[in-house]
């Protein structure tokens, strides 16, 4: 079973996509507090990282940034979601592996996913 973390500071939001996750077959582990993100990915081990592109502090543009040039977690897909696309565009993606606006559909959501997971997998 593939492990998705989820980061967003929006609970209502997390619910609903660790619910929808699960369904398609994801072990999902959620955070709020983008501090200790590399405490989560240390413990959790995901394979792939979902970010929220506006978090309560640091941007999640940068925590993607923070995990593409750490040497440890460089590896790991990197998914940005936001509901403002234009702010994400404007500012660069951020090697992210790929974005994804809000309101998305859920199914699109799980083949990105697939798709992120399996380019990592076989480079």
């Amino acid at each position: 079973m593939k492990k998705i973390l989820v980061l967003d500071d929006d609970t209502a939001m997390l619910e609903v996509l660790e619910a929808a996750l699960e369904y398609a077959s994801f072990s999902v582990k959620t955070a709020v507090q983008s501090d200790a993100i590399f405490n989560e990915i240390k413990e959790f081990t995901p394979d792939l990282v979902l970010v929220d592109y506006i978090l309560n502090g640091v941007n999640g543009g940068e925590i993607c940034h923070q995990i593409k040039c750490n040497p440890d977690t460089s590896h790991i897909p990197v998914i940005l979601i936001s509901a403002f696309p234009r702010v994400f565009l404007s500012l660069g993606d951020y090697g992210c592996n790929a974005f994804i606006p809000k309101p998305f559909e859920l199914l699109d959501l799980v083949e990105q996913i697939n798709t992120c997971i399996h380019s990592s997998a076989n480079p």
